[in-house]
């Protein structure tokens, strides 16, 4: 008789096993998002912030055996997947209506802004990635972008917190901004297109762009939300620089990292943008996909939430504030510069 062999069974969990493992922490950070959406939708504050708030008081959560395992693959996992479905909002013919010069004006602009958060940091005596990650979110997309950037820098014992702090900073100045702004390029005599362009060229997120464009007028809000697209276009290129540049400078990151050349969520990005511009998926699940990659979008920063500490938040210091406020006046005096100048 032949000897009995045992049967190799794989050591890996199955899938319905691995779903009631994230469960319980996906449930959480879907359900402080559907809350955050709830209070911004009566109230009229930033979701990311609520999200945030709301996370952050769900912190006692965060090394619960239960949750943890979502709450991680909500940050992480959730993240990326809502940052590559951002390119569903983005086509390649909106971008061109604003004219080569100022397409490489704004990209300038966001290069410009990054070097300048990097310079600062060092003068500052903070990491050169904290730079980068508040310079790359102020130029580019705020929450979105800093959360992109995140995931391709570096890892230390303070990156968490450092990205916490900026998705708070971005937010709460995009908030000022949308109220501010308005009012500025009325003083100034814009008129809706070199209104549309300012604003897009300098507000950081997405939904504050829309709110202070669309409170000129619908056309000035139209050129307002083609900027942002561009600028969040822009964010494939600056995470393929990041991740070269730090791969290159590992002593910068103060520890070993193995950082991908291009990561797949940036891939995706890109699949997306091209499904966009040739039109190939119908409106309705462009519409489906994009508010999906919003909800998302507030899951992760939720999670980010409930994994942040008010106390470590707190041991952050003036000089990250002081950062982000020079980077915002920086990108506002470039947009304004090359609007004077190009028109």
């Amino acid at each position: 008789m032949l000897p009995k062999t045992k049967k190799m069974i794989p050591d890996w969990p199955t899938l319905s096993q691995h779903s009631r493992t994230l469960a319980p922490g996906l449930l959480l950070s879907v359900t402080v998002a559907a809350a955050a959406t709830f209070l911004s939708a009566h109230y009229g504050a930033p979701q990311m912030l609520f999200a945030l708030l709301l996370g952050i008081a769900f912190h006692f959560l965060a090394n619960d055996s239960k949750c943890q395992p979502g709450v991680e693959f909500a940050a992480k996992k959730v993240l990326r997947f809502g940052v590559a479905l951002l390119g569903l909002r983005i086509t390649i013919d909106e971008m061109m209506m604003l004219g080569w010069e100022m397409l490489a004006w704004v990209a300038c602009g966001i290069a410009l802004t990054i070097t300048i958060g990097m310079l600062v940091a060092k003068l500052l005596g903070r990491r050169v990635q904290f730079g980068v990650l508040t310079g790359g979110s102020v130029a580019i997309c705020g929450a979105s972008a800093a959360l992109a950037i995140s995931a391709v820098l570096p890892k230390h014992q303070y990156s968490e917190r450092n990205t916490l702090f900026t998705v708070i900073a971005v937010t709460a100045f995009s908030t000022i901004a949308m109220v501010i702004y308005p009012i500025f390029v009325n003083i100034l005599g814009f008129d809706d297109r070199l209104a549309g362009i300012f604003i897009g060229g300098t507000i950081h997120d997405v939904a504050q762009v829309v709110g202070a464009g669309y409170s000129i007028s619908p056309q000035a809000g139209e050129f307002a939300t083609i900027t942002k697209l561009l600028r969040v276009a822009l964010l494939v290129p600056v995470i393929l620089i990041i991740s070269l540049y730090f791969r290159r400078h590992p002593e910068q990151s103060g520890e070993k990292a193995d950082i991908p050349l291009l990561p797949l969520f940036v891939v995706g990005f890109c699949v997306c943008v091209a499904i966009n511009s040739a039109h190939i998926l119908p409106a309705s699940v462009t519409s489906t996909l994009s508010g999906l990659s919003s909800w998302c979008l507030v899951a992760a920063v939720a999670a980010l939430g409930i994994k942040t500490s008010v106390k470590k938040l707190f041991t952050i210091g003036y000089e990250p504030i002081l950062m982000v406020v020079i980077e915002t006046l920086s990108i506002a005096a470039w947009v304004l510069l090359g609007i004077y100048w190009l028109g």
